[in-house]
């Protein structure tokens, strides 16, 4: 039986005026089919099973900072790639994650159809929810294809988000120390 997403490759092939049957497009919809499967992998993901038993109490309570954790992601709009860094920062109440596992929670979230705004704001709400730190900030920088490629055509704009949580939104001089961190790494 073929692939649902095989079939739409090829009707689209058609529609755009290619011939679905020539040498070098005879396999395309089996590997559009495979790497649509790959992009969006986060909708059979989940944070917990990501987080599973990574989650480690520790009396700590000094910021943990990942930076320049490289993610891919489709947007919703067009379905044309995005792509860039994410900088996370969390504030340990009790509880610290396995340093490997924040990057396999933005990639839970980047590997479905994503506006970047929408991206930040679940990353920084799942390691809120599963650590209950004191404190959540990320961070992502972006360039988007579909502002590059077409509509504006823009080849050098980044766009930038954040979502501060806990302290990182109520104490100035929280949110600043990691804002200064985020200044050493971005954009290198």
């Amino acid at each position: 039986m073929t692939d649902p997403i095989e079939s739409l490759i090829r009707e689209q092939l058609s529609q755009v005026g290619e011939d679905p049957e020539r040498q070098g497009l005879q396999r395309t919809p089996l590997r559009v089919a495979k790497s649509m499967r790959f992009l969006t992998s986060g909708y059979t993901q989940s944070v917990e099973d990501v987080l599973n038993d990574a989650i480690f109490d520790e009396d700590g309570d000094e910021m943990v900072v990942v930076r320049d954790v490289e993610l891919y992601s489709l947007c919703e709009h067009h379905m044309l790639p995005f792509y860039g860094k994410a900088h996370v920062a969390y504030l340990p109440d009790g509880k610290i994650v396995g340093l490997s596992k924040i990057p396999r929670v933005i990639d839970v979230f980047a590997r479905r159809l994503q506006v970047q705004e929408r991206l930040t704001t679940q990353v920084a709400e799942a390691l809120h929810e599963a650590l209950s730190p004191k404190g959540v900030a990320v961070v992502i920088e972006a360039k988007h294809l579909c502002m590059m490629m077409r509509g504006v055509q823009k080849q050098n704009s980044f766009a930038t988000t954040s979502c501060m949580l806990g302290r990182f939104k109520s104490d100035s001089k929280t949110r600043g120390e990691f804002l200064t961190l985020m200044g050493m790494g971005m954009r290198r």
